[in-house]
């Protein structure tokens, strides 16, 4: 029976409208694939940032297990991802764009993806707006 761990950021689709979407590996060390196995991870508040050519998840928490071998829980990780696709991605950032990770997930061949979402922040009054879509999707259902 294969494990299968999707961990979602939930907040980012309230705050932002997703661009494009990108798939990424990501290093982490051994520690944090059991705490990311046992799905101890928030993806809130984490943004992905360049360091030189090369990209990093910023805020990523993985809590540790307090042992004398554990990481430390909110170090910056690389993000694994080829010089084509980095250069893409840090053409795409402008005044008002962001990449962010949405999703933490294990792939069919066993290894840990991220995948990053380049995103525009909403306004205000945009996410007013979802949340009365959202409220009137609700009730269309209820009444059905």
């Amino acid at each position: 029976m294969k494990q299968t761990i999707n961990i979602i950021n939930k907040k980012a689709k309230f705050d932002y409208y997703f661009l494009r979407q990108e798939q990424a590996g990501i290093q982490l060390v051994g520690s944090e694939v059991k705490a990311v196995r046992a799905g101890q991870v928030s993806l809130v508040d984490s943004y992905c940032m360049f360091q030189g050519d090369e990209l990093f998840v910023v805020g990523m928490n993985i809590p540790g297990n307090n042992t004398a071998y554990s990481h430390e829980p909110l170090r910056h990780r690389k993000l694994l991802l080829k010089r084509k696709e980095l250069d893409k991605l840090k053409k795409e950032l402008i005044k008002g764009v962001t990449i962010i990770p949405t999703r933490l997930y294990l792939n069919e061949r066993g290894f840990f993806k991220v995948e990053v979402s380049v995103c525009k922040g909403k306004k205000e009054y945009d996410k007013r707006n979802t949340i009365k879509e959202r409220d009137v999707s609700r009730q269309l259902n209820l009444v059905d």
